[in-house]
Parts: structure tokens; sequence; C-alpha cells
């Protein structure tokens, strides 16, 4: 159907009238994207589409671009010839165009740092790199405020500009700060906003004009002058600024103060020495009224602060107690009591909390009061001196019409007795002599009360799930006289999830329930298939024990395959079970006694056993099973195996589905299999890495150096997890964006070999030419 009116609208896209016109280019421009066939077509319209760019009518002009765009986006030398020629030629009338040619001369000079084909400096890179910079810096100079502000916004996002490149369009924007539109002035605090994360000094000149922006009408403009105020603003002007902003913070909304609050959270990261005065800010708004939202972000800062700069800690818990004897959010108090039970015991004084936790017991609902207990009960188990005081607390509890309070008090209450008798507290003599050394108000060594209040789990409780689960499943495991125990439980690795976005402000801690019960969202629990559950099924590999660990599928064959054929690794002590989902795509075929043959030279393993899929019909998956044997005392190294699939083939009719032939023998090779070490490495994570690095002793270090093959920083740290197969723990497993190759990044893993022995890896990954590396 195009092809026969191609003519007339070849025609239309250079008619002198300009409705005609822009109504054929837009047209080209949807039938472009429609299919291949339209998008070949419109590709000869080239020539006609150019020379519409000369047209008088600015809306024909646009149009014409956005479609020459359409054409060339996958043709980069094509794109950059277009732009330098239409930057170069002055022919373009229209603000709308040009703002087009500008976004596409930013992409393509991101595309040339993206690719390696420029570094450093634009004004002394490529050719293209050259003039496409300086057609944005002299769009800097146009009559159309929309040109020059895009201009001055593509600019400032380019990848890796220099200051003295960024200077001119941070001159301009700071023009419209002073601009009568609001849209404008909107516009330029956004951009100056985001040049002052990575270049603060060259903002810092704005600050006057930022400052009159603070009693904007409009209080997004004000908002985003305050945080933009914040990221430039020196140590001196902090005290200034505070003053400025509690005035403005009584008068908008929550959304705008959590913004704020974050800032300044920064803010105290840039100037610790203030941390006093920053932290008692946030704090005098926690008294103040606010949502929800606004009371955790300030929480959520101040619990970031604590960790970030320790300093703070003591007189930042002495504002939370405040702030939870008028809290009126349930979640915060229990958020605070939780923190208070963790940090409280350790500070100078811990006895000062005391009150603040027990009032918490007397006034507040059910949960609250569950954790205040648990709190009271963290302080008596680390602090041996205040046991006898918290215990007479703890027994007024003891009669509480909720259970979880009642549970709690009433385990405390019977450990902290059991201790106090095991271990009494001798307080020190009066008359001691003050330059001796204080007894340290610690719990020893074997204190019941410190292991049973204060030694969490080995396991996460839903790890521990699965893992009860994983263990009922396994044959015969209910009728074993093995007596039932943590380390008797079967390995579950960790599965990962994809991961959500998460805002640095909303930093609460490594508690994944309590980080769920503070930010209200809790996590859809997403039940575990336990892949083991197919060879539990076939008696015979029963028989062979319990499974250590299961890989992940490996394809044997492409996706598009007569047959498609992957495998799963199922590790045991002494065998691994492969496991080969077989899927017919034939639908006149149907396979019978189907196997896979396994073939290797391996010092340390053998091929034991095969078990066939007996027949498989078209669109059918079974599996086959291959069992291959660990020679004894040979050491483990990794091997490939070249694998085939054999199997019988009866043909068959595929309206009725009826056998029209007898069977007959096939092969079909399929990719080599590797086995590695990491197949018998479980991830598995442990609670406190540097605690169970330092209990695991230097016996059985090994401390090696290696050298990798990669560009850049995070593609070695995902490598070297992927061929270790362990569990990167404290969040080493990512490098945090824009730090990669910056400096040197320490990795923790973790894991369980087959057997059943803990192993735990320090990896620190530097690119080539750091020193510290």
């Amino acid at each position: 159907m195009l092809g026969a009116i191609e003519r007339y609208v070849k025609q239309a896209v250079v008619d002198s009238s300009g409705q005609v016109s822009s109504a054929a280019l837009v047209s080209a421009t949807h039938l472009f994207e429609r299919n291949e066939e339209s998008a070949a077509i419109v590709k000869r319209w080239i020539s006609e589409t150019t020379e519409a760019t000369s047209s008088p009518n600015e809306m024909v002009q646009f149009h014409a671009m956005q479609l020459l765009y359409q054409i060339k986006k996958h043709d980069r030398l094509g794109m950059q010839k277009l732009v330098t020629q239409f930057s170069q030629r002055n022919t373009l009338r229209s603000p709308l165009a040009l703002v087009l040619l500008v976004r596409y001369t930013t992409k393509l000079l991101t595309d040339e740092v993206a690719e390696g084909r420029q570094s450093g400096s634009f004004q002394n890179g490529t050719n293209f790199s050259r003039a496409g910079y300086a057609f944005l810096e002299a769009s800097l100079r146009h009559k159309s405020e929309m040109v020059v502000y895009e201009a001055a916004k593509s600019i400032c996002s380019l990848p890796g500009i220099e200051p003295q490149e960024l200077s001119p369009a941070v001159n301009v924007l700071q023009i419209f700060l002073s601009s009568p539109k609001p849209a404008v002035r909107f516009a330029a605090i956004k951009t100056v906003s985001q040049v002052a994360v990575n270049h603060p000094r060259m903002v810092s000149k704005c600050n006057e004009d930022l400052e009159a922006l603070i009693a904007d009408a409009n209080r997004s403009i004000a908002t985003l002058a305050i945080t933009t105020l914040l990221k430039t603003g020196s140590e001196n002007s902090v005290d200034r600024l505070l003053k400025q902003i509690s005035v403005f913070l009584s008068e908008i909304p929550d959304e705008y103060k959590v913004t704020i609050v974050k800032s300044i959270q920064r803010l105290c990261l840039t100037y610790p020495a203030k941390h006093r005065v920053l932290v008692g800010f946030l704090s005098n708004f926690l008294r103040e009224e606010g949502g929800f939202d606004f009371k955790r972000s300030i929480v959520n800062s101040i619990v970031s602060l604590m960790k970030q700069v320790p300093e703070t800690t003591e007189g930042s818990l002495l504002h939370l107690c405040e702030f939870i004897e008028d809290c009126e959010f349930t979640m915060l108090s229990t958020q605070i009591l939780h923190l208070l039970g963790e940090l409280g015991p350790s500070t100078s004084a811990p006895a000062r909390y005391i009150r603040f936790i027990y009032n918490r017991v007397i006034l507040e609902n059910s949960a609250v009061r569950a954790a205040a207990v648990g709190a009271l009960s963290k302080f008596a188990a680390r602090c041996p001196s205040l046991r006898s005081s918290i215990l007479t607390l703890l027994k007024r509890s003891l009669g509480d019409e909720d259970d979880e309070t009642r549970d709690r008090a009433s385990v405390a209450v019977s450990v902290l007795k059991d201790a106090m008798e095991e271990f009494p507290y001798l307080a020190p003599a009066e008359d001691a002599d003050p330059d001796e050394e204080p007894v340290p108000d610690e719990p020893q060594a074997g204190d019941p009360a410190a292991f049973v209040l204060l030694q969490g789990l080995p396991m996460s409780f839903d790890r521990l799930e699965r893992s009860i689960r994983a263990y009922v499943k396994a044959p015969a495991a209910m009728d074993s006289p093995e007596q039932l125990t943590l380390s008797t439980l079967p390995i579950v690795e960790e599965y990962e999830e994809p991961e959500s976005a998460v805002d640095e402000g909303d930093d609460i801690g490594a508690d994944p329930a309590l980080a769920a019960a503070v930010s209200g969202k809790e996590k859809e629990k997403k039940e575990v298939v336990d892949p083991a559950a197919a060879v539990y099924a076939i008696p015979e590999l029963a028989a062979l024990g319990r499974v250590f660990r299961s890989s992940p599928p490996t394809a044997l064959s492409e996706e598009e395959a007569e047959y498609v054929v992957t495998c799963v690794k199922h590790v045991l002590p002494e065998h691994i079970i492969l496991q080969f989902p077989i899927q017919n795509t034939l639908e006149d075929q149907r396979l019978v006694n189907c196997t896979v043959t396994v073939e290797g030279d391996s010092e340390c393993f053998e091929v034991a056993g095969e078990v066939a899929a007996e027949s498989i019909k078209y669109g059918e998956t079974v599996n086959a099973f291959t069992v291959i044997s660990r020679i004894p005392d040979a050491p483990l190294s990794p091997c490939n195996f070249e694998c085939v699939l054999n199997f019988g083939v009866v043909q068959v009719d595929p309206k009725s589905g009826e056998d029209e032939s007898d069977p007959f023998e096939e092969e079909y090779p399929l990719e080599e299999l590797e086995i590695a070490t990491s197949d018998f490495m479980a991830k598995v994570s442990v609670p406190d890495f540097r605690s169970s690095w330092e209990m695991v002793g230097n016996a059985n270090e090994v401390l090696e150096k290696f050298a990798l093959q990669f560009k850049k920083q995070e593609d070695a740290v995902a490598a070297v997890i992927d061929f270790l197969g362990m569990q990167p723990c404290d969040g080493t497993g990512h490098i945090k964006p824009g730090e990669g190759g910056k400096k040197p990044h320490m990795l923790h893993l973790s894991g369980v070999f087959v057997g059943g022995t803990n192993v735990l890896a320090r990896a620190q990954v530097a690119a080539q030419g750091d020193a510290s590396g």
C-alpha cells in the first residue's frame, strides 16, 4: 500500500505549504516505526527530508530533523556528518530544530567518551569532539532562551568535562536564576543543583543568587536552592544557612522537608566538625509537627551519621531518647529502642538511657513494650553492673497482658538470675587506687546471659526454614537416628532477588526485618523450589545421600535447536549427579531411551552410571541423569566433559499423535560441560564477617596475588565472585556508581565447601597503576 502512494508522500514532504509538509513528515516518522518494510521505503526519502530542513516554516524544520535522526540514528558517521553540516551551515531558524541538534550533538559526544575515543578536555580531543563542543558553546549565545538552556544543560551533562569548559554554561545558568519567569528559574536551579554534586566550587559563585531564591514563591525552586546551597556552602556558612532553613522548613510540605534532611546529612559528612550543630538541628525538627515520612527520614539520617561519624553517637542517642518520649509512630519507637539496645551499652555512661527505655515499658503499646524489654535485656547482658537494677525493672513485666512482652521478660529474668549466681558482679572498692586501671564492665567468658541474649542465630529465619524443609524432603530423613541440630541441617544457599533502588539516605542498619518495618514495606515472600527434588524422586539416586548444593542450569544447546538440553549439577560428598532436562521441539518425532554420554580426561572423576528418559513427546521436557563418582584422595581440579545426546527417534503423525515407525538410533552433539571448583562451594553468608575472620585465625590462611585481564574494576569484582562461587558480605559485592577504578575495592566473601568446611576470603581488587592496590 505504501509503495503505491510513495510518490505522493514524497511530493508532500517538499510541498510549499508548511502544514502539508509537516503532516507528511510526521506521517513518515510513524511509518518508519511501523515495520521494517515501511522503514526501508522511508529511508529512500532522505533527499526530500534534507530539502525540507531548508523550509522557511519552523515546524517543518523541526519535523524534518526528527525524521533525519530516525533514519540515521544507527549510523554513527552519518549522524556526525549530519550534526557537523547543520551546526556549521547556520540554516536552521527553528528553535525546536536547534534544540534537537543540540541533543543529537550531546548524545554523540557522550558516545565518544563511552566508547573510549575521547578522554580529557573536549577542546583538545578528536575533531568531532572539538567541533561538537564549539557548537554547544556557540549555542549559549543564541537569542532563544530554549536553545540557550538546552545548550547549557547539555554541556553540564557531558561526562568527564573539565571545570574550565563548564564555566560558560554555569555563567548562563546564573543569569537564568534571576529570570522573571518561574519555569526558567526552575530549569536553571535544577541543572545547577545537579552540577553541584560533582563541581561544587564551580557553583559556589552562584551562592548569592541561590540565597535570594530561598524566599521564592515557588516552593520547588526554594527547596532546590536550599539543597544546592547545602552542597556548595562552606563550613563557616553552615550556621547562617541553618538559620534560614529553620524558618523555611515550617512552611513547606513534608516531601520537600525530606529532600532537605538528606542534603543536611550529606553536609554533615562533608564537615564532620559541625556534627553537633547539624544533628541538633535535625533533632529539633523531630519534636515539631510532621508526618511519618519526614520523621523517618530524620531518624534514618541520624542513624546513618552515627555509623559514618562515630563522634555523633552519644549525643544522637540522647536526642533519639527524647524523641521517643513523645513519639506517635510505633515503627520509629521500636527502631530506636532496638538501636539503643545495640549501641547504648557500649557508650561511656550506659545507665543514663535506662530511664528513657523503662518509660516505654510503662506508657506505650504492646509492640513498643516488647521492644523496650528486649533493649533492657541487652543492657543487662552487656553491663554486669546494671543487672540487679534492670532485673528489678524486668520483673514488673512478668505480669504484662501482652504475650510477647511477658515471654521476653520471663526469658530475660530467668537467664539473668542464673548469670548473676554464676558470675556475681563485684563493684570496685571505694578506696581503690585511682591510678589503677578499672575492671571493665563486660560479661565474662561463658556468661549465659551474654550467650542467650546477645548471640544471634548462625543463620536467618528464612534460611532456617528453607534448611528444615530441605531436611524433611531428603529420603529417610525422619527415620534417621541422627540428632537434629543446626550443624546437621542441610546447607542452603543465598538466593538473589532483583535489586531495587535504595536511597542512600535510608541506611538504617543491617537488619532486613527492621528495614522493612521502618519503611512500611514488607517484601513479598517467594517460595524457593528445592532443585534436588527431581533427584530424590528416583530411588536409585536418592540412595546416594543428601544433595549438598545444586548449580543453576547451564545451557548445552541453542534455544532454537531441535533438542534443547540444559544441565543442573547436583553435588554430593562423593558423587555429582548431572540432571539433563531434555525438550523435544519437533512435532513429528517422539524421543525414546534418551541418555547423555559424558566423556573426559579427569584424574578426580569417573562416570558411574546413567538414568535414561524413557519417552519425550513433542513439547515435553523430561530429565535424564548421569552419575559421576569422585575418586577418593584425588585433589579436586576443574575439568571439561564432552557431552553427546543419545536417543531413539520414533516418527509420529503430528495430527493423531500415533507412532508411524520403529525407533532408530541417533546422536546429537552438545556443548562441553565444565565442572569447576566453584561448583563445590555453597554461597552462604556470615552475620559478621569481621568477627568471623578473626575467629578463624591464620592457621590455614593462604595469600596470593593475581593479574586479571579486565578493563573495568566492576567486571573484575564480578569475575572474582563468579570464579570462587562465594557469597559477597557487607555489601562489598558491588562498587558504588562513579567510584570504579578510583581506589582499591575490598571484597569480602564467605561460603561452605563440600563436606561442611567454612571458607572466608578477602580480595583487594585494584586497577593497574593504583599504588595502594
